[in-house]
């Protein structure tokens, strides 16, 4: 069995269902120090991240993963436990395999493989893991990159290992991702029976109109290296549970992806024009997951391209399309940004899975892209 492999089951081994670490950092901690690497806890709440350095000064390159997973649902849902590693037809299953354990476990090889082939090489070779990624992530790298900045800790480079490739490994390089913002919208009605709407105030249907405004919008059209931006309701609820009752209030979960055309505070404003026009007495509450962030060509990209063309022999689509991951706290600190990992076909599904010859080639291609970008 490799190493990486057998690192990876005993990451998935441990149940570490965000936010709880489940001792996946303790595990990963013990075996950087060991290899020379200073490791030291960030923490916050009750959320764990690590931080493990070798080397000093120069240029930063930081892997950044997460420990955390999210819940596996219906474990009788599972060809098998989701927290017993268990090898089938060339995958490795279990919840975390793709959603980042098996990444986690390639970043470990990559940085102990290059310590100990250059153990006095330029610049500092970082690890930095969450466990609060598929949660709020708010006591995360979120945290952390606000740390680092009051501190003054560079990070130069950053590679996230997101399950990022779509039909085989290397296929796609994310080189950014769009904003996101979420908002919880409640508008209020008065209650009353059905049999006499003139004694009530329905908020169901005062939302309607401008809830079908803000879904038919088209907010934009693009911006050079990023899909138009959406806004998608996620989730109503109003209602007692009587079909005979006009509720109180109706309660409204929408987001946006966005793209950098906008910043939050516009769309913010936006929103909050259509409601007013609609005549809506409402209370709205936002939370701003993070802004757009776009890596340009640069050492990083460049790096990227020529290992993934060496190795895998692939050129690889770079985009920024997907959903939101902790490399947007970390751009913002001036970082060169990439996300590159195993297939992402499985991720949050039941028999989440990936593949182990995937697995095996990870470390070589995180370590190549770190020597291209430290010792040259």
């Amino acid at each position: 069995m490799s190493e990486v492999l057998a690192l990876a089951r005993e990451l998935i081994a441990r149940p570490s269902v965000t936010p709880d670490d489940a001792g996946c950092q303790a595990l990963v901690g013990e075996r950087l120090r060991r290899a020379g690497f200073t490791v030291q806890q960030i923490d916050f709440g009750d959320v764990r991240n690590l931080w493990a350095t070798h080397g000093s000064g120069g240029e930063v390159l930081c892997f950044l993963g997460h420990t955390d997973v999210v819940p596996p649902g219906p474990r009788d849902a599972w060809d098998s436990d989701p927290f017993v590693p268990t090898e089938r037809e060339g995958y490795l299953y279990g919840r975390g395999a793709a959603d980042m354990k098996g990444s986690v476990a390639a970043f470990v090889l990559a940085a102990e493989d290059f310590v100990a082939a250059y153990p006095g090489h330029p610049g500092t070779l970082a690890l930095l893991l969450t466990s609060d990624e598929e949660g709020d992530a708010i006591d995360g790298v979120r945290k952390v990159a606000e740390h680092f900045k009051a501190s003054g800790q560079p990070i130069h480079y950053c590679i996230t290992g997101e399950p990022s490739s779509k039909e085989t490994l290397g296929d796609l390089l994310r080189v950014g991702r769009r904003g996101t913002l979420s908002g919880v919208l409640t508008v209020k009605g008065i209650q009353g029976h059905v049999a006499y709407p003139e004694k009530a105030r329905n908020p169901i249907h005062q939302a309607m109109p401008a809830l079908a405004e803000l879904c038919a919008r088209r907010w934009d059209e693009g911006y050079p290296e990023f899909p138009p931006s959406s806004f998608q309701v996620s989730n109503i609820h109003a209602g007692t549970g009587a079909n005979n009752v006009i509720p109180g209030h109706c309660e409204v979960v929408f987001n946006f992806r966005f793209n950098p055309g906008w910043q939050a505070a516009q769309l913010e404003a936006e929103v909050e024009a259509v409601l007013a026009r609609h005549g809506l007495e409402y209370e709205l509450l936002w939370h701003r997951g993070g802004e757009p962030f776009l890596t340009g060509e640069g050492r990083l990209r460049a790096a990227a391209r020529a290992v993934l063309r060496e190795q895998l022999g692939v050129v690889p689509e770079e985009n920024t399309g997907g959903g939101t991951s902790d490399a947007r706290f970390i751009a913002p600190l001036g970082a060169e940004v990439v996300e590159l990992g195993p297939i992402n076909a499985s991720i949050h599904k039941v028999n989440e899975r990936v593949a182990i010859d995937e697995l095996a080639r990870l470390p070589a291609l995180y370590r190549a892209i770190a020597e291209r970008l430290l010792l040259a």
